[in-house]
């Protein structure tokens, strides 16, 4: 049994993170929830896909160009029967914290049987809801389907958890998010300008293309080390590059795989990545290419535009 004292730090945590929320949640976009249309659904959502429910399973880019599904995914815990419950969706402050959680299926159990996409069977994007502390990691998953991972989470505020995974059987991946309040005294950053150039770590990535609402857009992700092309990338799960996009304000979420494939005898390794990215309306949306070289994995961050 807790004592008192106990339950007065968890109370007291508990206020503070939710106060954290709600202010940032003011500044970038409802805490929880998507913003609706005069009908009450998703912006860009349409049909079974509305509201983030039923048919909106994981959208990732479509690879070989044509026609694509341009519903926004990532706006819900729930989806076409699958639910992410987080083991504990508020944390007392900023530092190294374990995020846990299980997927359940359509018949309420965790589940344990998963089909590997890019050589995973889970991937977890974990963000502030203002665009900032981008992570893709990889957590590990026991017999009883529970999932979990340490990471560090150096800013108070509210983030979001997006889980992407192909539970067996299914055909397409699907997308579920969480809301992982930390709590603290949380300062939302700007939207930062729109940019064709990212650096890290020395490396300087420039991007070409644009991206427009609706349909598969080809953009180019050019990386360059000391002015100096990269031609030797190095395989990250299965490829030379990683796109995440997400839609500024709700987080709207898309993962794209690159073209090609490395060892298919005709994919570079480098210095150029191309993607076919389909973003599900006009707006600003933040980029996050993870790329792999010397044995590190860098991610590179851009805000882009997409037109009509």
């Amino acid at each position: 049994m807790r004592t008192p004292a106990t339950l007065g730090l968890y109370a007291a945590g508990l206020a503070a993170a939710f106060t954290v929320a709600l202010g940032v949640g003011s500044a970038v976009g409802p805490v929880g929830a998507a913003p609706a249309d005069e009908h009450g659904a998703e912006p860009g959502a349409h049909g079974a896909a509305a509201a983030g429910h039923d048919g909106a399973g994981a959208r990732h880019g479509d690879a070989h160009g044509g026609e694509v599904d341009t519903a926004p995914v990532g706006l819900a815990s729930r989806a076409e029967g699958y639910a992410l419950e987080l083991e504990q969706p508020v944390v007392a402050a900023p530092g190294p914290v374990e995020v846990a959680f299980v997927l359940r299926g359509p018949d309420g159990r965790a589940v344990t049987a998963y089909s590997p996409t890019h050589e995973r069977e889970l991937h977890l994007v974990l963000v502030r809801r203002d665009g900032t502390g981008f992570q893709h990691v990889h957590p590990e998953r026991d017999a009883a389907g529970r999932w979990s991972t340490t990471v560090v989470l150096p800013e108070a505020g509210a983030y979001k958890a997006f889980v992407d995974t192909a539970p067996d059987g299914r055909d397409e991946p699907v997308v579920l998010a969480a809301d992982l309040l930390v709590g603290g005294a949380a300062q939302p950053q700007p939207l930062p300008p729109v940019s064709r150039t990212a650096v890290v770590d020395g490396y300087e990535v420039t991007l070409t293309g644009d991206l427009v609402a609706g349909e598969a857009s080809r953009v180019v992700l050019t990386v360059r080390r000391d002015g100096a092309p990269v031609t030797d990338l190095e395989p990250y799960l299965g490829a030379y590059g990683h796109l995440v996009s997400l839609r500024a304000g709700d987080l709207a979420y898309l993962h794209t795989h690159p073209q090609g494939a490395p060892g298919d005898g005709r994919t570079a390794p480098g210095p150029e990545v191309a993607f076919d990215v389909d973003v599900p309306s006009e707006g600003d949306y933040r980029l996050f290419l993870d790329f792999a070289h010397d044995g590190v994995v860098r991610t590179a961050s851009f805000t882009a535009e997409a037109g009509a």
